[in-house]
């Protein structure tokens, strides 16, 4: 280890010289009571270190031992379950440790050195095993079962494999190398967080991550593997948005980072999610999550940590084949850190303060989201989907963060303050939203749920854009200067808007909707807007269509139970044909 000296303290960036032996991203010990730092730069003999814990008290002098290795998390059976901070020291044993006011220098373990896991093993003496290969696997809970993996760099022939309980750092198998070395393997391996999971092969993003909300899955898609960014002002939903994704998403396990949140609205995720029930498996929604929390009071430069520590959790369950969903909320308050540095560092700025290299950080985060077939003989598929928050001030998205983000990402589901204010959740704004997934996902959505999937859709948002021109004209002129078919698509975008976009998160059956529902109720909207408006050519009374009782029976089709949506939309069906018969023939009398 090499051993250096502070020069200089400026908030949580600690300048040391007498580290030449020392290199970029190695992990720093500061002072007696071993804080951990990180070098972010390298001048000379002088390393500039970004210390993850409180530096008061620090001065001139104090010693700081580099331990030569990068910042890295520990990945093995203990992971779920779990919350952590910013570094991957979980809260719990800290608050043993320490109590509720957790002090600095606090060295525990990430996982559990003590408690034994029960190890299968799925292969046999004699067998060849390569980087990626699972060698056994581990119930880590009721819901989750983990995989040992073949660490990266590592081929052979099994020599012995074990059976039983162990620990974390328990030999479980002995591997024969190509050169004859042997190699112990346990259940833990450790991987630097700055440096993304290889894989085998990229695949093409063209299933989607079902999320049960109808304004995502319909409207803007998300891809399994995608990418997409929530930005929106305070009290708009970002947060209750990134819940309802990590309870109803099409993802086996979920990874939510709290980067830089009031401490409140953290507390608020750590008392909730123990508490939810996984729709899925009837468990606690605990039981395939991990938290990492990291609140606005924590050391700044902890929440820079904090973003790569939750996605090379995620990237290693998506190499055992799982299909993760990762929430980073928020990037904007990761960002700032990064400023913070930044400004301390002396570099020169760019746009708002933040520093000239925001979009490339912000690319290499988001660019380790993907499908990919994993390293191993078995071609194992899994994914790694992000979703992150951004947080623009005064919900400005033309500033920075939100800016760098839309140029990498490919869903931007924009939030409406507006929206929210009229109790429209999610407040997803239709007419600023996008996806480029859409013309993909469409063909998986036509071939999968029904054929007129993507027509239905089309037909909707082309309403919705439709509206909002009419709007203009109706607030200068009325409502009674439109013709009737004017009139209709008016209301008809109503009808999308408050039964089709609007979804409760608090009602039992309305807060996931499945494909099927989805497509069954905007396909009775639509029906109902092209037979109105045949019924309007041939002369029907517009009052009494837009009056009708079965339009009532439409919008409450979200309420129905799942079992029954198939044959209450027939009943809705036919009624509506035989109403506007009836109407149609009445006006031709």
């Amino acid at each position: 280890m090499s051993q250096g000296k502070v020069v200089k303290v400026s908030g949580p960036l600690v300048v040391a010289e007498g580290m030449q032996e020392a290199n970029m991203f190695d992990v720093v010990r500061v002072s007696d009571e071993g804080l951990i730092g990180e070098i972010i730069e390298m001048r000379g003999d002088k390393a500039s270190i970004q210390v993850y814990e409180e530096t008061a008290g620090l001065g001139p002098g104090t010693k700081v031992v580099s331990t030569h290795a990068p910042l890295s998390v520990e990945l093995g059976p203990g992971l779920i379950e779990n919350m952590y901070d910013g570094i991957q020291r979980p809260l719990e044993k800290m608050v043993e440790v320490a109590g509720s006011n957790i002090s600095r220098g606090i060295n525990v373990s990430a996982i559990d050195r003590d408690k034994k896991w029960e190890f299968v093993p799925t292969v046999a003496v004699g067998d060849a095993v390569q980087t990626g290969d699972i060698i056994g696997t581990v119930q880590e809970t009721v819901v989750v079962e983990h995989r040992i993996m073949v660490p990266v760099g590592v081929k052979g022939t099994v020599k012995e494999i074990k059976s039983g309980e162990f620990t974390v750092e328990e030999t479980v198998c002995v591997l024969t190398l190509e050169d004859g070395s042997e190699k112990e393997l346990t259940m833990m391996q450790k991987w630097p967080v700055r440096v993304a999971r290889p894989y085998k092969e990229k695949l093409v993003p063209d299933m989607p991550l079902v999320t049960g909300q109808r304004v995502i899955d319909t409207m803007f898609p998300i891809a399994k593997g995608g990418v997409a960014a929530v930005p929106g002002p305070f009290g708009s939903g970002k947060t209750v948005v990134q819940h309802q994704l990590a309870k109803w998403a099409d993802a086996e396990i979920v990874v939510y980072i709290g980067c830089g949140e009031r401490g409140n609205e953290m507390t608020d995720v750590l008392r909730e999610f123990p508490e939810l029930q996984d729709p899925k498996t009837g468990e606690s929604l605990m039981k395939r999550t991990i938290l990492i929390a990291n609140t606005s009071d924590m050391p700044v430069a902890a929440r820079e940590a904090s973003i790569y520590t939750g996605i090379t959790i995620a990237e290693y369950f998506r190499d055992m084949g799982y299909s993760v969903a990762l929430m980073a909320d928020s990037t904007s308050r990761w960002a700032e850190a990064l400023r913070e540095m930044s400004g301390r560092l002396e570099e020169m700025p760019g746009e708002e303060g933040y520093p000239a290299y925001l979009g490339s950080r912000l690319a290499q985060f988001y660019e380790r989201a993907g499908r990919v077939v994993s390293l191993g003989t078995e071609g194992r598929e899994g994914a790694l989907s992000a979703i992150g928050a951004v947080s623009p001030p005064g919900g400005d998205t033309s500033e920075p963060v939100s800016q760098a983000t839309l140029r990498i990402v490919k869903v931007f589901w924009g939030l409406d303050s507006d929206l929210a204010y009229k109790r429209h959740f999610p407040a997803i704004n239709w007419l600023s939203s996008y996806s480029l997934y859409v013309d993909r996902l469409n063909k998986w959505f036509d071939k999968n749920v029904n054929k007129y999937w993507s027509t239905n859709r089309a037909d909707a948002m082309k309403l919705l854009q439709e509206e909002a021109e009419l709007q203009e004209i109706v607030q200068l002129v009325g409502v009674d200067a439109l013709s009737y078919s004017d009139r209709l698509k008016l209301e008809i975008a109503r009808t999308i808007r408050e039964d089709y976009l609007h979804q409760n998160a608090f009602h039992d059956v309305d807060t996931y909707s499945s494909l099927n529902k989805q497509f069954l109720l905007l396909r009775l909207i639509m029906l109902f807007y092209n037979r109105s408006a045949e019924a309007i050519a041939n002369g029907a009374d517009f009052d009494k269509l837009v009056e009708l009782p079965v339009r009532e029976r439409i919008g409450r089709f979200k309420y129905v139970e799942e079992k029954d949506v198939n044959e209450v939309y027939a009943a809705i069906d036919e009624e509506m044909v035989s109403c506007l018969a009836d109407l149609t023939a009445k006006e031709v009398e």
